[in-house]
């Protein structure tokens, strides 16, 4: 942070694309984009699929997208934003992703896109997912912002759909203050990313590039040359320095935190009373969830009292059912059959924190919650 003070350089430069590169290394992706945070990760992604020229890939307004009931706001007011029609669906108890019975019944024709969710570090099941897409024309997104680190069948989390978004908020599994990153293998799609991160314009692009064909040899002419309808959402010089060295401990960082979920999946094997969050692949344990049990005496409220008085802060699951929020009220969306595990999480489950580090006293006052 002192040598990019020292250098006078704040905006986006040479450390921001450090960061890119090392990134994309770890998560064995051909191009990543930083920005400002995993929500603009969100955002840029869905836009570029309504400006690329793949008719494969391309959205247009009213297409169908369908997602998960339980995640962050973020995840659904870029599809409201362009215009998209949201199918909710409803996540199974045990993993807290996508029911795929549901999801597989839910395609229909219609369907042009699937946003995948990887909640609080769990990866969703690719395998599965891929069979029920199996030849149709549907893109496959991730929002990965709360799984960095995770894998499925040995692949990094985040690179199973066109693009994956990842985020590197101060509470996630790496930090640079704020900030995000969009990985993606596709040629085409990261030109336009570079493009709309900033204004839209062509400054950032190379000078044959998949966007606006050929850029001038004058720099004063493409200097402010418009051709998308972009943002400004770039991070700052600083968060892409940050960024360089929390990614060096990046593997550290997720076996602190597997180490972490394997004491815990040990701690509550066979509660009585509380579910905890099944693990699909490779886990990168943004946090513990803990939902009571249907038919358990147990209340969410007394959960929350006897968690607090042990000493730990306790949150909803994300935002628990989505759907239910005033803000549904403004989407073109339906509800898929219906949302009782989601409605259930949302009344019965929370979650607590992870870290990167041991915490044997954490798990030491957990296991008073076997005395419920």
């Amino acid at each position: 942070m002192q040598r990019v003070i020292a250098s006078g350089m704040f905006t986006m430069g040479d450390h921001v694309k450090a960061f890119e590169r090392d990134f994309s290394q770890f998560v064995q992706s051909k191009y990543s984009v930083m920005v400002n945070s995993g929500s603009s990760a969100i955002l840029l992604m869905v836009a570029a699929l309504f400006y690329t020229k793949n008719p494969r890939l391309k959205l247009k307004r009213r297409d169908e997208v369908i997602v998960p009931a339980v995640s962050w706001s973020t995840t659904y007011y870029p599809l409201y934003q362009y215009g998209l029609k949201i199918k909710f669906v409803d996540i199974d108890l045990n993993t807290l992703n996508y029911d795929l019975e549901q999801l597989e019944h839910a395609v229909s024709d219609k369907t042009r896109a699937i946003m995948a969710v990887n909640l609080l570090g769990n990866p969703n099941d690719f395998k599965r997912i891929n069979k029920i897409i199996g030849g149709r024309d549907i893109v496959l997104l991730e929002d990965n912002c709360e799984s960095m680190g995770a894998k499925f069948g040995g692949k990094q989390a985040g690179t199973f759909g066109v693009m994956g978004g990842f985020s590197s908020f101060f509470s996630h599994h790496i930090s640079t203050m704020e900030g995000g990153l969009i990985a993606t293998n596709d040629e085409e799609l990261y030109q336009i990313l570079l493009s709309l991160r900033a204004h839209g314009w062509t400054r950032n692009l190379p000078k044959n590039n998949l966007v606006c064909s050929v850029k001038s040899d004058d720099p004063f002419e493409e200097s402010f040359r418009f051709v998308l309808p972009g943002y400004n959402v770039r991070p700052l010089e600083i968060e892409g320095a940050l960024g360089v060295e929390q990614v060096k401990r990046l593997p550290s960082l997720i076996k602190a935190r597997r180490e972490n979920g394997k004491l815990m999946q040990a701690l509550f094997a066979s509660h009585p009373d509380l579910i905890i969050q099944r693990e699909i692949g490779e886990s990168s344990w943004f946090g513990f969830s803990l939902v009571i049990r249907p038919g358990s005496k147990l209340t969410r409220k007394s959960l929350v009292i006897k968690l607090n008085e042990l000493g730990f802060e306790c949150r909803p699951i994300v935002a628990g059912n989505f759907a239910k929020n005033e803000v549904v009220k403004y989407f073109d969306s339906e509800v898929y059959g219906t949302l009782k595990n989601a409605d259930y999480i949302d009344q019965n489950g929370l979650f607590v924190g992870n870290h990167h580090y041991p915490m044997p006293e954490a798990f030491d006052a957990l296991a008073m919650l076997n005395k419920l």
